[in-house]
Parts: C-alpha cells; sequence; structure tokens
C-alpha cells in the first residue's frame, strides 16, 4: 500500500501516541494532536505535532480517536460520527458506543436485550440505598462508580467477604471523601473464574475474523495486590471466533453495525463452568494492550487500520502464540503528588543498556536530542513486551528487555502472564475454552 495520511487525535490525556510512532515507522504520514496542557509533550520528537486537529481532517486519509474523553466529559463519538457524515473515514465510536463505557447500566441493558447472559447488577445514586441493598442481601459485591469519577482506578473495589460488610464499610468510606463527584456507582455480585477480555476489531460492519483474547493485571503489586491502577501489564493470545466471541460480540454484531462502530471494541468477562457473564466494555484502544496488540500483528499496522476505517476487511497476519506487554511506571503513579513526580521523575532520562529497541513502546515519553525522557505528569513512560509460543516464553522475553532498560526509581510487575500458567490456562482449556495451542 502506498504511503497514507494519518491524523490521531487525543481530545484529553494524551494515550496513542505508540500507535502513531508506529505508523510513522512504517512510513507513512502522521500528524498527532493533544488537548490536555499537561501532556502537550509526550511524543514530541518521535512524531509529527498539530496544534489544530480540524485543521488537517481534509489533509487526513484516516482520522484516530484514542478514548471516548473530552475533557471531563464523554464525546468523541458524537464528533466521530459528525465527521464520517461528511465523507471522513474514522476510527472512533459512535455517542451510543461512548455510553457502553460511561454508562454501565445501560451497557447491561443492552447486553441484555440481545439475549447476553449478565451478573446480578443495581445501580445507586444514592450511597445509603446501595448500603441498604448490601445489608438486605448479603454477598460479596464488587463496586463500579459511574462517569467520570470511574477514571480514577482505585476507586473500584471487589468484596470479599460473603456478608458483603466489607462493601458497606467502603461504601461508607467513598460517601464522606467523594459523594461530591460520584454521581453514582454499580453494585454487581462478584462471581468467581477466569476474568478474560475478548477484543474485536469493527469496521463499521462487522467483526475481522482474528479476535484478540487478554488478561489485564491490575494491581499494582505482584501477586495481584495493593492499589487498583489503570493497567500493570497484558497477556494475550489470539484466535478465531469461538465461544467465547459468538456469545457475547456474535450476539451484539448487528447493533454495532447500526451504530457504524469503527475500531477496537472489548468486554471483559468472568468465565467459569457454567457460563460466559460480561462485566464491562471497553469501546476504544486499551492501554497498553494496543501497544502489545502492534507488536503481535505482523503485517502492516497501517494497512490493518486503513482498511478498518475505510469499511474494508483487512488481510492481517498476526502471532500465532501468547504475548506479554509490562508497564514500566514512576513515583508517585498511580498517585497524584506533583512535588514527588517533580523530584524524583519529571523529564527523567531513559537509558538503554543495548542499541536494539524492539519490544519497546512509548506512552509518557519525548526525544530530546535523540534521548529519551519522560514526558507529562503520570510517571508511564514506557511498555516493554514479549512474545513466544507458549506464555513462559514470551514472559522471559519482556523480562529480558527490561533488563536492558536503566531508569532510577522504576517499578513494575514481575508477574504479568503467570496466572495463565498458574492455572487460568489450564481451567479455560477444560471448560472448553481454548487458546491458540497448548503451550505454557
Amino acid at each position: 500500500m502506498n504511503a497514507k495520511r494519518f491524523l490521531f487525535i487525543s481530545a484529553d490525556a494524551a494515550l496513542i501516541t505508540d500507535l502513531a510512532w508506529q505508523i510513522h515507522r512504517e512510513g507513512h504520514e502522521v500528524k498527532y494532536y493533544i488537548e490536555a496542557e499537561t501532556d502537550k509533550e509526550i511524543g514530541d520528537g518521535f512524531v509529527q505535532k498539530t496544534d489544530d486537529w480540524r485543521a488537517e481532517v481534509d489533509w487526513a486519509d484516516v482520522v484516530v480517536f484514542d478514548d471516548i474523553w473530552v475533557g471531563s466529559d464523554i464525546g468523541t463519538g458524537a464528533i466521530a460520527r459528525k465527521l464520517r457524515d461528511e465523507g471522513n473515514a474514522v476510527v472512533g465510536g459512535t455517542p451510543n458506543t461512548d455510553r457502553l463505557e460511561e454508562d454501565r447500566g445501560y451497557a447491561m441493558e443492552v447486553l441484555e436485550e440481545h439475549g447476553v447472559n449478565t451478573i446480578e447488577h443495581h445501580i445507586f445514586h444514592d450511597f445509603d440505598e446501595g448500603i441498604q441493598h448490601v445489608q438486605e442481601n448479603p454477598a460479596p459485591y464488587v463496586i463500579k462508580p459511574l462517569g467520570e469519577v470511574q477514571n480514577v482506578k482505585r476507586l473500584l473495589y471487589v468484596g470479599n467477604e460473603g456478608d458483603g460488610s466489607d462493601v458497606v464499610d467502603v461504601l461508607r468510606a467513598y460517601k464522606k471523601a467523594w459523594g461530591h463527584r460520584m454521581k453514582g456507582f454499580q453494585l454487581q455480585r462478584k462471581v468467581e473464574g477466569v476474568e478474560v477480555a475478548i477484543c474485536g476489531f469493527f469496521n463499521g460492519n462487522e467483526f475481522i475474523d482474528q479476535v484478540n483474547f487478554n488478561f489485564e493485571h491490575k494491581k499494582l503489586f505482584p501477586g495481584n495486590i495493593g492499589p487498583s491502577t489503570g493497567e500493570m501489564g497484558t497477556s494475550m493470545f489470539w484466535a478465531g471466533q469461538n465461544k467465547l466471541f459468538e456469545e457475547t460480540f456474535g450476539k451484539i454484531e448487528a447493533w454495532l453495525a447500526d451504530e457504524g462502530y469503527v475500531g477496537s471494541i472489548d468486554i471483559n468477562c468472568i468465565v467459569n463452568e457454567s457460563g460466559i457473564y460480561p462485566l464491562e466494555f471497553t469501546p476504544r484502544f486499551g492501554y497498553p494492550t494496543i501497544a502489545l496488540q502492534e507488536e503481535s500483528i505482523e503485517s502492516s499496522t497501517g494497512e490493518f487500520f486503513y482498511d478498518l476505517a475505510h469499511g474494508n476487511t483487512p488481510a492481517v497476519d498476526v502471532h500465532n502464540g501468547y504475548q506479554i506487554a509490562v508497564r514500566i511506571v514512576l513515583p508517585p503513579f498511580p498517585f497524584d503528588d506533583e512535588k514527588t513526580y517533580d523530584e524524583n521523575s519529571r523529564n527523567a532520562a531513559v537509558v538503554f543498556e543495548t542499541e536494539s529497541r524492539e519490544g519497546i513502546h512509548i506512552e509518557d515519553a519525548k526525544k530530546v536530542d535523540g534521548q529519551w525522557r519522560v514526558a507529562g505528569d503520570n510517571g508511564m513512560p514506557i511498555v516493554a513486551t514479549g512474545k513466544g509460543e507458549t506464555m513462559g516464553a514470551a514472559r522471559e522475553q519482556a523480562y529480558d528487555r527490561i533488563d536492558d532498560i536503566v531508569m532510577p526509581n522504576m517499578y513494575y510487575r514481575d508477574d504479568i502472564g503467570e496466572r495463565w500458567i498458574d492455572g487460568d490456562g489450564d481451567r479455560l482449556q477444560a471448560w472448553g475454552y481454548l487458546g491458540p495451542g497448548g503451550g505454557e
């Protein structure tokens, strides 16, 4: 394919830098717009920037949105739909698909209307009513905030007590600390099983044949303990449209076609011997999931997204094995503390002990006079990836690459992918949900 022109838009925080860099390295022209003032420098030295994305729409062959948020409100879906109506090729959502993430109750309604099994769930806009529900229906629950505050990932709470007493305590604490910002929350019955995210790529009419199955690691520390973060790492594999897909996305494919959705869409589920139970949607790219998907797409990434945006069926080759991504972070991640960040992380150098940058992906990074440096104020500069015929081989490659990185005060989880090896893979296979092979 001849070189094409891609316009990437971060209408809030800068998230899509690595995909823009990847497509630029493939020989395509790229321009990148970032709205958030604190993130403006992210990607400097890696890709060309623009201060006015609207002035570049006519220039672009493909427009790519990275998230649903425009500042503190959802809204990229409405912009993407308007651009499509004007004849532009766009990777992005619609107002209704944005709502799948922002309004968890609506998301469950869409699933139920199309015959998808869901876990018992209730939406509350009053803390006392939620507390009363748990007390009258004692069980372990998951608390999921609604609206803009759901981006404060540490507020998601997974209950442990059989009578729900810990959930009651947490709701009382949230009422005092977050009552002024948390406009509502969902209480979802806790279900035991393997948590797996099913990620499909939709071209406005249908899903492509290849489906990505990934396993998120959201807690800060190894062993899945500590505060929740956006994500500390991901393990994954690609497969066909199997039972996991057919029982979830297969049932809402026509709905997505009616919406005209284009891009990556993810549904996180709990799977056990009894069935598949969706938890939540991500109707956009996942982070750092997209970096690992780039690494495992062995054909042209730019051609893949060009075809997707134009309603074509991409001819995509993916790695036939397992892959992992490890997010490497700096203080005070995942918390906000400007003084700590200034003292330990701002503008810090990212040093490599080898000339190779294979498997290294950028998040909050910039390049100054050839030197990689930390950018922004989030403390998430880079991601290291690995792939192999087994999950163990993928882990070995990723962590070998991390050993060649020198960044004072950096930290990361050293157990990404272990859950698959330690039993998740065996359980999914025993229940009939197979990976790409039998490896570990």
